[in-house]
Order: C-alpha cells, then structure tokens, then sequence
C-alpha cells in the first residue's frame, strides 16, 4: 500500500497509531479554576528537551472545543505528568471514560491523590515517577494542541533508583500505548552499546 496524504481519502489516524508504537503515556493531572482535579491519559506525549526540562502533549480535537486537561492548562498553567505503570493500567484506562464537566476521574477511578510540591494539581497517589510542570507553551499544530510544559519538580520513588541514586530502567514497568485498545509492557530490555 502506498499512502499520499495529500489525496489519501481517509484519516492516518489507525496508521499512525498502529505503527508509530509503543508510544510513552502522559497521565496528566490538571485542576481547574473551581478546583476540580482532572487527570487524562495521553499518548500523543513525549519528551522535548532536557535543559531546560521540557515535556510535551498534544491534545486531540474536540467537537465542543478544548478538552478539560488542555483548557484547565491554558487558564492555570500547570500540569503533572504521572508515568503509567503495570500496577495502575487498569485505572488509568478508567480514567480515559468520557465524564461530565465538573467531574473528576480521579473519583471516578477510584484514586488518591498526593499533593505537589511546586504546582495546584496533585499527583496519583502511589505513583513511582510524577513531574509537576509549568505551561510553556500551547499552540495549535494542524488539528491537535501542543502543549509543552517545563519541569519544575520530580518525585521519583526511591524503589526505581540505583545504588547510585540513578534510575534503574529495569524498575519501571512503564505501560505504553498501541493502537485502539491494545497496550504495551515493558517485559522484554535488551541492550546495545552505541558505537563510537
């Protein structure tokens, strides 16, 4: 199959999402100007740059405009990003359900919420990896919102790190996102040495 999009008749969506794969998941946790704690899974979501630490995601279009993450983000201009692991998928998965405005998910799923340190919205209670973010920048590109939000604060539990204080990648039994309800998990690591 060859693809021009320029003519292609359909939407890139499922392509895309089938094999841009397995993409990392932003469980953003946002709360709005009334003080409602939202928190949404993203796998539009990755990192930008490391100095200064910036993170980004994007957003899908809405029929009724901006999501509730995206438009709490555009007015208070904080955000967490929880990283998804094994042992919270179901929940974050729960998250994802479509809930009136004014109602949280992390209610809905059954969640507790830990405050930050630096930012309003909390983070998922029990959660191994969080970073607290400020707003950056929002920006629509095509049909989405980029949102880059720089770090201003991590918590990392002590159980990933190293001897050395350093992340283990073999601690974080991250989840990543494939296409439609299909998902992925760290269970096979291997390594190569970049050459010289």
């Amino acid at each position: 199959m060859e693809l021009d999009p320029a003519t292609y008749d359909g939407s890139l969506y499922r392509t895309l999402t089938g094999t841009v794969i397995p993409r990392p998941i932003g469980w953003i946790s946002t709360t709005s100007p009334d003080g409602v704690d939202n928190l949404a899974p993203y796998s539009f979501f990755n990192v930008v740059s490391v100095e200064p630490p910036i993170v980004m995601f994007a957003p899908g279009p809405r029929p009724e405009g901006l999501t509730d993450t995206a438009a709490n983000v555009e007015k208070t201009e904080e955000f967490v990003v929880n990283v998804v692991t094994e042992e919270f998928a179901e929940a974050m998965n729960e998250t994802s359900a479509t809930l009136a405005r004014g109602e949280s998910e992390f209610d809905h799923a059954g969640l507790g919420r830990t405050a930050s340190t630096k930012v309003e919205p909390p983070r998922v209670e029990g959660i191994a990896v969080a970073y607290e973010c400020e707003l950056e920048e929002m920006r629509r590109v095509g049909s989405a919102h980029v949102l880059t939000g720089e770090i201003v604060y991590a918590h990392l539990d002590d159980a990933i790190l190293d001897v050395e204080g350093k992340v283990d990648v073999g601690k974080v039994d991250a989840v990543g996102r494939l296409a439609g309800s299909h998902y992925d998990a760290v269970e096979s690591r291997f390594r190569m040495e970049r050459p010289d």
